[in-house]
């Protein structure tokens, strides 16, 4: 590679290339990287980033919702998405330069998922957050990345999550995702997927009038009542894939209220904080 002036030739072998060079002076300056708020690992963050990532509106016409809200709050990172329709949240420790650290932070739901692909794989990524609120900055292996934030005021959707769920069930992740899969094919038009929980099993159906219909049974382990759910097939196979758990656990309050899944490693544990609702 030789520059002259404002000629760049580039030499391979017998292959050669003549290329104009633009002016260095107008590449505009990046902006620098904010004082370190605190490090993640790389991996977790990455895995966080993807579980939330399905619930982030694609709607240019909100912007608001085109984020994920990052909150933090001491060693605790909780991350959260909405497109209005089905709520993620994710929590995730984290080792911040300030203990007492308390703020929040409206991240284009893309660019993140961008940064954590790009930087989830070299180990550690150094988090810092401007005093301003208006750029964070990412950094790991050598690279960098700097992001405006989204302005505006989020919806106060951690309210949404319900407190008591006297109806619980878990039912093996792996399996209800493929019987999810199978039995939406013939769900035409997002018409939605029915699943009946009873004592020991769950059925899923799909499917309405002659045209086409499907039905399987899994067993589940259920905790109340029995009660029959439906849900957007779309929404609720994004939700299942964001699980890498034994089990997912869905909470319900009445069938017409949304439900929360959450994952369970334990057919009889607790579940844990990767948690969707649909």
């Amino acid at each position: 590679m030789e520059a002259d002036g404002g000629k760049v030739t580039l030499t391979c072998k017998s292959s050669k290339f003549n290329l104009a060079a633009m002016p260095v002076d107008d590449y505009p300056q990046l902006p620098a990287l904010p004082d370190l708020s605190g490090v993640i690992a790389g991996d977790e963050f990455a895995h966080a980033v993807g579980q939330v990532n399905i619930a982030a509106s694609k709607d240019d016409t909100l912007p608001i919702l085109t984020g994920v809200r990052m909150e933090i709050e001491g060693e605790k990172i909780t991350l959260l998405a909405t497109d209005r329709y089905r709520l993620a949240m994710r929590e995730l420790t984290w080792r911040p330069s300030d203990p007492t650290i308390s703020t929040a932070a409206l991240i284009k739901a893309k660019t993140l998922n961008d940064i954590a692909k790009t930087l989830g794989a070299s180990g550690d990524v150094n988090v810092a957050l401007a005093d301003n609120a208006e750029l964070v900055g990412f950094e790991s292996g050598g690279r960098r990345t700097t992001s405006l934030l989204i302005d505006g005021e989020y919806p106060k959707i951690r309210s949404l999550f319900p407190e008591n769920t006297p109806i619980t069930a878990a039912v093996k992740t792996a399996d209800l995702v493929e019987a999810v899969r199978r039995v939406s094919l013939v769900a035409e038009r997002n018409t939605p997927v029915r699943l009946a929980f009873t004592q020991g099993q769950v059925a899923l159906d799909a499917g309405t009038g002659e045209d086409a219909q499907a039905s399987e049974v899994l067993d589940a382990q259920l905790n109340g009542d029995d009660i029959t759910v439906a849900f957007n097939p779309t929404y609720l196979s994004e939700g299942l894939h964001a699980f890498d758990s034994q089990y997912v656990r869905f909470s319900f309050t009445a069938p017409p209220k949304p439900a929360v899944l959450s994952a369970q490693e334990e057919l009889d544990g607790e579940d844990n904080v990767i948690t969707s609702t649909c």
